[in-house]
């Protein structure tokens, strides 16, 4: 029986072979990897990467589909959560001493931010991460300071990964067609991220990023004076989206500073 697309999931299922075998050669799954994969939808994508690997896990929050993969899959190659991926524990998935997790997956547009952030805090149990994403969000994560697109995602992720766009997907590539372009983005968690609380690191740049036409020292101010912006390195009259992740890192520590004093 053919699976209608529910819009309430953001289901788009992509149905490319090129764009799918691109994909895979991007992930270059190995027999013995740990490998969940978030949203898989039809299984396009998952039915490719077990031809490489002995075995992995699903997170599908959509029951009809979840029987689905349960039917088409046999539990020893393939371990199906049937969860929300913003409220799945991803650390309840079983990986040896030594070993790390590697996340993949063509994210729903309606909840890419809030799951981003979520498997944020896995950073240090995680190898990698592929996700199809909508283009723009993509810009974003993966921006440089000093333009438009730079801003709270850029910096919150950046903190924690180093980010690559792969390459874009047409909105031709799926079925039924998203009216956007879509990207696949590498994220690698950086080994040693700057020592920094989550918490405060962003509220601060939620704070800052709140009106970004004004200069970071009206838009945090009641939060943190101009000798605050200038111990952390920080022109007062910069623009939030000129200054870098590091700075932005350094004025969460001198918060958390100020409010232990």
């Amino acid at each position: 029986m053919k699976h209608i697309a529910r819009k309430r999931f953001g289901q788009n299922f992509l149905t490319d072979q090129t764009v799918l075998y691109d994909i895979i050669s991007a992930i270059a799954p190995k027999r013995d990897d740990i490998m969940v994969e978030i949203g898989p939808g039809l299984a396009a994508m998952t039915s490719l990467l077990l031809e490489s690997l002995d075995h992995m896990h699903v997170v599908e929050l959509d029951r009809d589909l979840v029987a689905r993969l349960q039917k088409q899959f046999s539990p020893q190659r393939l371990q199906v959560h049937s969860a929300d991926a913003l409220k799945f524990d991803f650390t309840s998935i079983p990986v040896p001493a030594g070993r790390k997790l590697r996340v993949v997956g063509n994210l729903p547009y309606n909840i890419s931010s809030p799951l981003l952030f979520h498997l944020a805090e896995l950073a240090p149990h995680v190898q990698d991460q592929h996700f199809m994403l909508q283009k723009e969000v993509v810009e974003r994560m993966v921006a440089a300071p000093g333009g438009k697109a730079f801003g709270r995602l850029s910096v919150m992720l950046q903190w924690r990964y180093h980010m690559e766009l792969m390459f874009v997907v047409p909105p031709t590539a799926f079925d039924p067609p998203p009216r956007v372009d879509s990207a696949i983005v590498r994220m690698i968690p950086l080994a040693q991220p700057l020592e920094c609380d989550q918490a405060v690191l962003e509220e601060v740049v939620t704070k800052a990023f709140s009106q970004r036409r004004k200069v970071i020292r009206n838009c945090v101010a009641g939060l943190l004076t101009e000798a605050d912006l200038v111990d952390a390195g920080i022109d007062p009259q910069a623009r939030p989206e000129a200054v870098p992740t590091e700075q932005f890192v350094a004025l969460a520590n001198v918060l958390k500073t100020k409010r232990a004093a």
